[in-house]
């Protein structure tokens, strides 16, 4: 587990950086935005990667659950799940979602974390599961501090086009997940 762990601390630790505009302005300062910009994403990607692989050699390691999910708690998971797809895709199609939910991506990543405690109680499930609720509550008011000094645009002139698009595209890829996608990626069926 020491590799999810590792993989964890350097992808939360990259992602905190714009918490910190001091840091992060110091850090461009020091080498240009461009090479901030391609330095972050190599890192992200290097932690994204050892979390992937570490949760992988978790999942085969004999770990006792710190609790059994309940019976009914992958039916939970399922319906949690179903504005996770749309919400992520109005994070990049601004539209009228983007706007009432603020932050569509902060909210599909809570979403997402607290769907899957409800059918995960191993170590190393709730270690992954968890650490991505505990950063996106942290993220989430990190930006609401930085969005009472300087609120964002909020006007989006094709809103309803983009809230279609990101509804349809949202269910048709959760369509998938349930069917095979989720089995296929992650190696567990949805409901097996």
């Amino acid at each position: 587990m020491a590799l999810l762990i590792s993989g964890l601390a350097v992808f939360f630790a990259v992602h905190l950086i714009p918490s910190f505009p001091g840091v992060r302005d110091g850090i461009v300062s020091r080498l240009s935005f461009n090479a901030y910009r391609g330095l972050y994403t190599l890192v992200a990607i290097a932690g994204l990667v050892a979390i992937i692989y570490g949760f992988a050699a978790a999942w085969h390691g004999d770990y006792a659950p710190l609790y059994v999910a309940p019976s009914w708690g992958r039916h939970v998971t399922m319906l949690l799940m179903l504005p996770v797809f749309p919400l992520f895709f109005a994070s990049q199609l601004k539209g009228n979602i983007s706007r009432v939910t603020k932050h569509p991506l902060i909210n599909a990543t809570k979403l997402w974390a607290v769907a899957h405690l409800f059918a995960n109680g191993e170590p190393y499930s709730v270690l992954l599961f968890g650490s991505f609720l505990i950063w996106a509550i942290y993220v989430r008011i990190s930006l609401a501090r930085r969005e009472r000094i300087n609120p964002p645009v909020t006007l989006y002139p094709a809103a309803m086009r983009n809230d279609v698009i990101s509804v349809v595209l949202g269910l048709i890829l959760y369509a998938l997940f349930v069917w095979k996608l989720h089995a296929i990626l992650i190696g567990v069926p949805i409901m097996g």
